[in-house]
Formats: C-alpha cells, structure tokens, sequence
C-alpha cells in the first residue's frame, strides 16, 4: 500500500484560504482514487472530497462544495484540497485516503492507505 503524508494544515482566520497538500511514497497515485476527510473537535470522521483514479471525476460534500477543490498532480505524487472561504466549522483534523483503482467515493471502508493527519484551525 502506498504510504501518505499530508501537510499544509495550520490556524487561520475566517474567510481564508489553505491549500492541503497529500504527498504519496511507495506508489504511483495514478492508480489510486484519492478522498479527503476530517474529523471536528469530539465528532465522528467524515467525507470532504474525492477524485477517482481514471477520469479524475470529483465529488464534494454539501458542506464543502463551491468552495474546496481536490485536484491531483501525478508527476509530483501528490493530491491537493484548495481549501477557500474558510469558516470556523471547518476546523478539524484532515485526513488524505488512497483506494487502488477505485472510484473513490464517501465510504471511509474503501481506502486502504491513510495518512496521519493535519490539523486545520479556523478562527472567527
């Protein structure tokens, strides 16, 4: 399995931006359907975005959409969350998930690679 590091994560005002960066190792994500996901302060872990391995079709949730953007550079091995419009409830930890030759999608169970995580603070 590919092993993934994220980064790019810090405390920013409302209204910001960031840019989450999830660098691969071990393997080429070319052939990985890629998700973002986070967890808030003392909440379960949920879906942000996706971006399946061939087509490159992407998928928000509801409460991202319009305002994140996954995209995914191969020569670099690396998958982005252009992160705009920032609010206070977006604060949580970010997590990047790999699925070898997959669609992608929601569903935390079809990622077999995750990486470690990159705190996001958004203040009011």
């Amino acid at each position: 399995q590919v092993q993934l590091v994220e980064s790019g994560g810090g405390l920013v005002q409302a209204g910001g931006s960031l840019r989450l960066s999830c660098a691969a190792s071990g393997g080429s994500l070319s052939t990985y359907a890629m998700g973002w996901f986070r967890q808030p302060p003392g909440k379960e872990r949920e879906f942000v975005a996706t971006i399946s391995w061939r087509l490159g079709t992407t998928y928000y949730a509801d409460s991202v959409k319009d305002r994140f953007t996954i995209s995914r550079d191969n020569v670099k091995n690396t998958v982005y969350l252009q992160m705009n419009s920032l609010k206070p409830e977006d604060t949580a930890a970010y997590y990047c998930a790999a699925e070898r030759y997959g669609a992608g999608g929601r569903e935390e169970g079809k990622y077999g690679s995750w990486g470690q995580g990159t705190q996001v603070t958004v203040s009011s």
